[in-house]
């Protein structure tokens, strides 16, 4: 009995940390994946036309419209469903454009001489520290407001922040004895970028921008709400919640529908670069 019990005692922490793992993965893809279905359904099925506005004004939730109406009279279960599409493009679309320019522009520092490093690392503080709003008002203004625009400011925005996290990772890894001995017996440096550098680094990379993903979420919805998103008819939370603020007490729906899936896609996908950090990063899991 005693035995037994000293057992499980010994194996409670692994299993602990086992399961949450597992938990916070799950309850991650599940809250995301609901955002995710609703959006996949939006390319096949709406239940009006985006610039329909034949139902009444500020109608409630009803048969003929599941959510209501908002004061133009177009229904708020379309609009949100294409909301969920417009989200999620635009993160998508963001954490590749800012991903793949980061991690050159990480990789070119990392490599780069002393002067050029420091001349590289001054530019990502200063492009890190101007505000991504700024930055999209300047998009805009050459582009206009649309998709891309939006994707190409959050996108040049997160690059900088990758670039200095994959600089600082290089480095690290180019510290490193193994790295040394590679190169002394005549491995070129694109193997070594290969074979040495990107595997060591792709964890932290994975879970950084599965958190980025998270904040360009945000910044279209702010970019939306400010009128530098997509323009109508194309939907998205952020002018959802632009346009309701104004009847928030008399037609709450419109307020709410759009913030609560916000959050939602948020926090699940929080949860994911969570899980990924435990189930990814070897450093991490050595330590738990």
């Amino acid at each position: 009995m005693n035995v037994a019990a000293s057992s499980r005692k010994t194996l409670t922490p692994d299993a602990h940390a086992r399961s949450r793992r597992s938990t916070t993965l799950v309850v991650g893809c599940v809250l995301a994946g609901l955002v995710v279905a609703v959006a996949a359904v939006s390319l096949l099925w709406l239940p009006y036309a985006p610039d329909d506005t034949s139902g009444d004004r500020l109608m409630p939730p009803g048969a003929a419209h599941l959510l209501g109406t908002d004061k133009l009279g177009r229904d708020l279960l379309t609009q949100l469903m294409i909301g969920a599409r417009i989200a999620l493009t635009v993160g998508a679309g963001s954490v590749l454009l800012g991903g793949v320019l980061g991690l050159l522009a990480g990789l070119a520092a990392g490599f780069a001489t002393r002067w050029l490093d420091d001349t590289v690392s001054a530019l990502l503080d200063i492009l890190i520290a101007f505000p991504t709003l700024l930055l999209a008002m300047l998009v805009v203004a050459v582009r206009s407001a649309s998709l891309g625009s939006a994707i190409l400011a959050i996108g040049l925005g997160m690059s900088a922040i990758v670039a200095r996290l994959t600089r600082v990772l290089v480095k690290r890894v180019l510290a490193q004895d193994f790295v040394t001995a590679s190169r002394t017996s005549g491995t070129s440096w694109p193997r070594v970028v290969t074979e040495h550098i990107l595997p060591n680094i792709w964890p932290t990379l994975l879970v950084n921008l599965a958190l980025q993903l998270g904040l360009a979420v945000l910044a279209e919805a702010s970019l939306s709400y400010l009128g530098l998103g997509p323009p109508p008819p194309n939907a998205s939370w952020g002018r959802m919640l632009q346009e309701a603020q104004a009847t928030v007490l008399t037609a709450p729906v419109g307020a709410i529908a759009p913030g609560v899936l916000l959050v939602v896609l948020v926090i699940g996908v929080n949860l994911i670069a969570d899980g990924l950090r435990d189930v990814a990063d070897p450093t991490r899991r050595r330590t738990r």
